[in-house]
């Protein structure tokens, strides 16, 4: 693969190519897709490509995708509704996975749900509500998947995931390794779990209350209507950066007036000031230099290091993580 800088609108060939890519490839097959553009696949809508890409079909996939991978050191991205994902212009140069629709599926049994990681939270949330179930309501404010929501413990109006997850079914890409696990070995805290790259989750079980299907419903209407009210539309990942203790991250950007502030085709949201759009063809990249301006300023104006909700992937400094 020829390495390059950016081209315009945030298309990018990778600047680098892991020796190990070539034998992965012949090894996962024809299933895996080579310089597979990834933005799209975002909520940001903007960054570069996969190296390798593979939607897996089922768990025995999964496994053999494990099996692959093990013994190399190609780095492993699991990707879910990439709703708190900034992969860079230049790409990102491993093996993506993600996970096909045999991994949607919900059961319900009792006040116990079964949810694969691949279902989407506001589909969870209406459909926990509409068999009358309470517990999940705020999941319908968060466009991400099941999967991602165990993997960062989301949350959101005074909930989050590990409140009402029991347990969870993971592989590792890694290793090889999987199976059921409790919900405490998560270790979960303010948007973090214990969960490591290449461990994928493929499904969890959350035990809810018994509620009432009418009261669920007004329940999860009253947070759309405060969404569409308080936070903006348009290409961006949500809240950009973690709360700090006993403080809000916007209100701390707002009083350093960097709402409206911009880098390229990347602004600080007027509506909300902890949100990040991206332009139609914008740069990921433009994206990562207003974190890092706002981080700047406030670190300057305040005294707080904010830290970043979001994966930022393809940068060399914030590979496997967010700063």
């Amino acid at each position: 693969m020829p390495s390059g800088d950016a081209a315009p609108g945030g298309d990018a060939v990778l600047r680098t190519r892991h020796p190990s890519l070539d034998g992965l490839a012949r090894s996962l097959g024809a299933s895996a897709v080579t310089d597979q553009p990834l933005g799209a696949l975002t909520t940001y809508r903007v960054g570069g490509t996969a190296a390798l890409f593979e939607e897996v079909a089922d768990e025995d996939r999964l496994r053999e995708v494990a099996r692959c991978v093990a013994g190399t050191d190609v780095p492993v991205l699991v990707l879910g509704r990439g709703s708190n994902l900034l992969v860079a212009d230049r790409g990102f140069d491993g093996l993506v996975v993600t996970l096909g629709p045999a991994f949607d599926s919900v059961v319900f049994e009792g006040t116990d749900v079964r949810a694969g990681a691949a279902l989407s939270l506001p589909v969870l949330a209406r459909r926990s509500a509409a068999a009358g179930l309470t517990g999940l309501e705020w999941a319908v404010g968060v466009p991400g998947s099941v999967g991602g929501a165990i993997r960062m413990n989301a949350g959101g109006h005074g909930s989050d995931t590990a409140a009402t997850l029991v347990e969870y079914r993971w592989v590792d890409l890694a290793t090889g390794a999987g199976g059921l696990s409790p919900a405490g070995d998560l270790r979960a805290g303010y948007r973090r779990t214990a969960l490591t790259p290449a461990q994928v989750v493929t499904g969890g079980t959350f035990r809810l209350r018994p509620g009432d299907a009418a009261d669920g419903a007004s329940t999860i209407a009253e947070i759309v209507r405060w969404r569409r009210a308080n936070q903006p539309g348009g290409s961006n990942a949500g809240s950009v950066f973690v709360n700090p203790a006993d403080d809000s991250a916007g209100r701390l950007i707002d009083a350093c007036g960097l709402k409206g502030a911009r880098i390229g085709t990347a602004e600080v949201s007027a509506k909300h000031a902890n949100f990040i759009q991206a332009d139609p063809g914008g740069s990921a990249d433009d994206v990562r230099a207003l974190i890092d301006h706002v981080r700047t300023v406030v670190a300057e104006e305040t005294g707080v290091r904010l830290r970043t909700e979001l994966r930022l992937v393809g940068f060399p400094e914030a590979d496997g993580g967010a700063p």
